[in-house]
């Protein structure tokens, strides 16, 4: 059966569904924020709340987010609204994708959740901040692992020691 032999109904039901095709975004917009207001209204805090904003504040807001953009969207797609093609004054369309980088990243990223139990927190944040700083382009071999582990310690001690969520500390547990 060719697309002329498609009978008329499904040729405009499949037309409709291309012109608004961007509802996809928001059923998984809207899947997943009520993924994340579900995992946070769930949380079992166990740390003593010290004002108003507790661990639950952060997804509470973001899944909540999450659900508006999503029913913003929809609304807009519904009235005729139709997302700009890509294009950018920095990205050229007609070159492929950068998969080396994409897939150094994954790779930076897959490391970093196989290693946080293991060395904690400093040293996997630190090999997270400057294997991504590598897959992006950064060639100081010198500087770019002191800037890591700077920062790597730096959002350990603000998230462990200040805000009060605990992270994995690793070997480094007893010095920080």
């Amino acid at each position: 059966m060719t697309a002329t032999d498609t009978p008329p109904a499904e040729r405009s039901r499949r037309d409709w569904l291309r012109e608004h095709s961007e509802l996809g975004v928001c059923v998984l917009l809207s899947l997943l924020g009520a993924l994340v207001l579900t995992d946070a209204l769930a949380m079992d805090v166990e740390i003593t709340q010290r004002g108003p904003i507790g661990p639950k504040t952060v997804p509470v807001a973001v899944g909540t987010g999450l659900l508006v953009v999503a029913l913003l969207l929809a609304v807009d797609v519904l009235r005729g609204g139709r997302g700009e093609a890509e294009g950018g004054e920095d990205i050229d369309l007609s070159e492929p994708a950068d998969w080396r980088t994409v897939l150094l990243l994954a790779g930076v990223f897959l490391a970093t959740a196989v290693l946080i139990e293991p060395l904690g927190f400093p040293v996997a944040g630190a090999l997270l901040f400057w294997g991504s700083a590598y897959a992006l382009g950064s060639r100081h071999l010198d500087r770019d692992p002191l800037i890591a582990a700077g920062l790597s310690v730096l959002t350990y001690v603000i998230f462990n020691n200040l805000l009060g969520v605990p992270l994995p500390g690793g070997p480094l547990m007893g010095v920080l």
